[in-house]
């Protein structure tokens, strides 16, 4: 297998020097030292090293068991591989190989890759490792494809009779690390490069997340940025973040905290374990602690406790077009730009409200006051979480004002700050 010279120097490559394996089907073979009767024991795992644009095996791992210590057989010593046994060289003194230690980079197919969890990106659901294919050419062995159809169940359990299905191959160049530092017994490998991760919805983030545990779990999370890990969180069931929040450090911690909303931090920390919540509650800057600390200690939260600043407010005389303009030039969250409340200055007092597919269609001349809808539906800032709850039930809008009791604008409530906190309520 790895002799490709002869007397005449390195022949052609051509088919016969190709041949593809299924790690199923390797897995347990007998591993010989140069002939089938001086035997080493069963291939317990392949060993291979990360590496564009496959990884490249550097060794089978065996694994005796009864105190034992394992053997790592470099792959430069493989002779070959047959259908009965894998050949090896034997060590110079003929005893047994050294233990496998591991290293940063390396990858074992059966404890790394072998029934583990991974997304497919296309169908954006999880599926599982059924089985690994392998490449040889020339003297060495490549990782190319993962399987996900059942049929490496079949072919671990020496059933191929049963398979009828065709494989269903992920090319590995699909296929990436998703380890903060390196390839470890602790990574999740997922079908979605860490740059592909921000186009998910947070919706599906959460349903992975929660379908996770442990490293896994840990892995996919610490890839994401801090504002998509925010929402994520937010989107995720109790239980999974109770885990994340748990193993989450400090810092991390704080820049997921500073991208959310007052109402969701209070929603997330009202579902932690009383360490917990006193843990993450020291990071928040002491006007957002005390708001949150206000929400949690009033099992029916005001309007008043719950308002954002985060909205746009503009007189009734102003045209579209500058609107637009200022709008475009702002740089602002869409989120905070769903619609446009219409006030007077200096009293702030809301006379109307400018839907943005509204104030899109509109012609640049025209005035926010012709194209405004008033009156508005409001919330008065005494108004408990229940009122709120049902308000957004009936109207469906992504925002709501809240105002005093001479209409005076104070701040809006958003939908996801109150009826995303629903759900996971229910699930607890």
């Amino acid at each position: 297998m790895n002799t490709q010279t002869n007397g005449k120097g390195t022949r052609p490559v051509d088919a016969a020097d190709f041949r593809t394996y299924y790690f199923a089907d390797l897995l347990k073979r007998p591993v010989c030292a140069g002939k089938i009767s001086n035997r080493l024991g069963r291939l317990s795992d392949l060993v291979f090293r990360i590496s564009e644009p496959y990884p490249e095996a550097v060794g089978i791992y065996l694994f005796h068991g009864w105190g034992r210590p394992t053997e790592f057989i470099p792959w430069d010593k493989v002779i070959k591989i047959a259908d009965d046994a894998v050949f090896v060289q034997p060590t110079p003194d003929g005893g047994p190989y050294p233990p496998f230690e591991d290293q940063p980079g390396y990858l074992l197919v059966n404890e790394h890759l072998m029934g583990q969890t991974i997304l497919d990106m296309d169908g954006r659901r999880t599926e599982v490792v059924n089985d690994v294919h392998l490449l040889e050419s020339q003297g060495r062995m490549l990782v190319i494809h993962v399987d996900v159809s059942f049929n490496g169940f079949w072919r671990r359990w020496g059933l191929r009779f049963l398979i009828w299905h065709k494989d269903r191959f992920i090319n590995w160049r699909y296929v990436q690390p998703l380890s903060v530092e390196d390839t470890s017994t602790d990574t999740m490998l997922l079908s979605i490069a860490r740059n592909q991760i921000k186009d998910l919805p947070s919706e599906d983030l959460a349903d992975v997340l929660e379908a996770l545990s442990g490293p896994e779990q840990q892995a996919l999370f610490s890839a994401l940025d801090s504002e998509k890990a925010a929402d994520a969180l937010g989107h995720a069931e109790p239980r999974a973040q109770r885990q994340i929040v748990a193993n989450l450090r400090r810092e991390r911690a704080q820049k997921i905290l500073s991208e959310m909303s007052v109402p969701r931090v209070a929603d997330l920390l009202a579902v932690l374990p009383h360490d917990d919540m006193t843990e993450m509650m020291s990071l928040l800057p002491p006007d957002q602690a005390e708001r949150v600390h206000q929400i949690l200690a009033e099992r029916e939260s005001t309007a008043g406790a719950l308002i954002s600043s985060d909205f746009l407010a503009m007189e009734k005389d102003a045209p579209v077009g500058d609107v637009l303009r200022q709008i475009r030039a702002s740089g602002r969250d869409p989120h905070s730009i769903s619609y446009i409340f219409i006030t007077n200055r200096p009293e702030n007092v809301l006379q109307g409200v400018v839907d943005l597919r509204d104030l899109v269609l509109a012609a640049d001349t025209a005035a926010l006051g012709d194209i405004m809808v008033s009156p508005v539906v409001t919330a008065d800032e005494h108004d408990t979480r229940e009122n709120l709850e049902d308000l957004f039930t009936r109207y469906h809008f992504r925002m709501i004002p809240v105002v005093d009791s001479k209409d005076h604008l104070l701040g809006v409530i958003n939908h996801n700050d109150i009826m995303q906190g629903l759900l996971p309520r229910a699930r607890t």
